[in-house]
């Protein structure tokens, strides 16, 4: 069982493996060695030929051979851990490139959980399989060979009889390969959707116990798990059943050879040196070979994960184009269309211009399409149909670092790293200077808070747990406004978080708007009642488009929206007083 494919993908291990042989061939010459000496001590014993310069020799033989064995040993551990080492680095490193030519619309294509299972669990899995499986597998072709050889010169009857049972194990294995494959494939496939629903119902764990559907999907959970259990129990069947079949061979096998040895002294066909030999390496006939046996179970496993492993990085890689963004850019959408999937388009067909410079929003019910859009924008929607130009060139021509260098994206859930709130801004400008860390955060009115507390080392949870949201809300847009690019797009920037961070934050958006290029999505059409431009998108197509006031008098379906949330506004306030 050699996969090729795996082997060239790490042809660092090639070098290591095949010390690893070389080392337990040198053991095993070894024990020969020290088995010879004691089949000829006994002999000489029992034949009363032996004197003291006999057993001292014998002694010495059997020290120097332990010495060379634990030295062998040691450097086959060695060798063992170096081919490891350079799986789990060169396949890590093969994923997480791929990652990034896969960009940021990888989700299409492949769950984050199991990204993340095939890069840890996967790449794991087959550290056995570079580590022991690949070596034992030539040591245990090589070793009876070598044993045959030397046994050949005491008994060709024996020798042969020995080498020809040894086979009958990799037969074994063979012959469950099939079924183990198939039955491992399963293993991988239910391991990976118990991972997949474990993760998302502890992301949603809070949203689960609002709502009280905690036990719901506890008794989901119990239901994979117990399948998982199910096939793990036929695994450990499968390879206790295979392991009982090998150990019957192994050891029949070297009864066979102790019985024609016997056999063979009594008749008087070979010295009792020479039957002591054969009955003392019996064992090591099969035992290479047995041992594999125990390593192929687990290699199985490996070569399973590792099926995952090249599927993902066999993934169809979008076309990046090599091209940078333009300093201030234009963005013209013609013929816009979006699916997530067939049937049930998003975009149908919308055009829009974002002029540099500009300020531009972007509004509509829920559902229209507007986070899908900015989705386009930011690469990581690559699907589309239509044209999208920047300055002309194609968007798909365009490569992924310029476009996310030369265009910032500021969502309502934008992701903060457990850390402090230097290293957090830093993401955005590694280089930058504390003025200019101290001079973000007094644009987004985070400032006056991080001075009561540890200022710049303040400590940041995951998620920025310890920070309430107007809070982590400000502390992106600081670090948006430290990436300084020459277009920003919010998506919903403002949600979710209190009418105080919400009016300090949108100010801000309209300071931003006097010297950059802005984007805003907003549902709120209070939000937007300064934009140069507003795109109204209905059912994914623009309905509407132009300034607050023009777009009020057409009395269309952006009016409507507007009369709704004012009336919504006012109604609350009412309730207040």
């Amino acid at each position: 069982m050699i996969d090729k494919r795996l082997l060239a993908t790490v042809k660092e291990s090639k070098k290591y493996i095949a010390g690893n042989v070389a080392c337990q061939w040198a053991a095993l010459a070894a024990n020969i060695a020290m088995v010879a000496a004691i089949a000829r001590l006994l002999s000489q014993l029992y034949t009363r030929a032996a004197d003291l310069s006999a057993v001292l020799a014998a002694l010495g033989v059997a020290v120097l051979s332990g010495a060379v064995r634990f030295c062998c040993t040691l450097l086959s551990s060695k060798l063992s851990y170096l081919s490891s080492r350079a799986v789990k680095q060169n396949l890590r490193s093969l994923i997480y490139k791929k990652l990034l030519r896969l960009g940021a619309s990888y989700r299409e294509q492949v769950n984050t959980s199991e990204v993340v299972q095939v890069a840890v669990e996967g790449v794991d899995q087959l550290e056995t399989y570079f580590g022991a499986y690949l070596p034992q597998l030539f040591y245990a072709m090589l070793a009876p060979l070598t044993l045959f050889g030397v046994l050949s010169t005491v008994s060709v009857l024996s020798a042969a009889a020995l080498v020809v049972c040894v086979p009958l194990i990799p037969a074994a294995i063979v012959a469950v390969q099939r079924w183990a494959k198939k039955l491992l494939g399963k293993y991988w496939g239910q391991y990976t959707a118990l991972g997949d629903t474990f993760l998302e119902n502890l992301q949603g764990l809070v949203t689960l116990k609002i709502y009280q559907s905690d036990g719901l999907k506890q008794r989901e959970m119990e239901e994979q798990s117990e399948r998982f259990r199910r096939i793990t129990m036929k695994v450990l069947c499968m390879q206790l059943n295979s392991i009982t079949i090998m150990d019957l061979i192994a050891y029949g096998g070297a009864a066979l050879g102790v019985v024609l040895a016997a056999t063979q002294f009594a008749a008087g066909r070979i010295t009792l040196f020479g039957c002591l030999l054969i009955v003392l390496l019996s064992a090591d006939f099969f035992l290479p070979m047995r041992l594999l046996g125990s390593y192929f179970h687990i290699a199985m496993n490996g070569m399973a994960a590792s099926g995952k492993i090249f599927r993902l990085l066999d993934l169809p890689e979008p076309p990046f184009g090599s091209k940078s963004l333009p300093g201030s850019p234009s963005i013209c959408c013609r013929g816009l269309r979006f699916s997530y999937e067939p049937g049930r388009e998003v975009l149908c067909g919308a055009d829009l211009d974002f002029l540099q410079g500009s300020f531009t929003a972007i509004v509509g019910e829920s559902g229209c399409g507007k986070s899908t859009l900015a989705g386009i924008l930011m690469g990581r929607n690559r699907g589309y149909e239509g044209s999208v130009t920047v300055n002309g060139v194609e968007l798909s021509q365009i490569e992924e670092a310029g476009l996310l260098e030369g265009v910032t994206y500021v969502g309502h859930q934008s992701y903060l790293f457990e850390g402090t709130v230097r290293s957090n801004l830093l993401m955005a400008k590694p280089t930058a200077a504390d003025a200019e860390l101290w001079s973000v955060l007094e644009r987004s009115g985070l400032a006056g808070f991080l001075r009561s507390e540890q200022g710049l080392e303040t400590h940041v949870q995951e998620r920025a747990a310890n920070l309430s949201g107007g809070q982590r809300q400000r502390l992106a847009l600081a670090r948006a406004l430290l990436h300084d690019s020459p277009v920003y797009l919010f998506d919903e920037a403002t949600s979710n978080i209190d009418i105080e961070s919400e009016n300090d934050i949108l100010c801000e958006i309209c300071a931003l708007a006097k010297s950059k290029s802005v984007i805003l999505i907003s549902h709120r059409l209070a939000n937007v009642v300064g934009a140069d431009n507003i795109f109204v998108l209905q059912n994914g197509r623009v309905a509407e488009q132009g300034r607050h006031e023009a777009l009020l008098a057409q009395k269309g379906c952006y009016a409507k929206l507007w009369a709704v949330q004012a009336a919504l506004e006012n109604y609350g306030r009412e309730a207040q007083l």
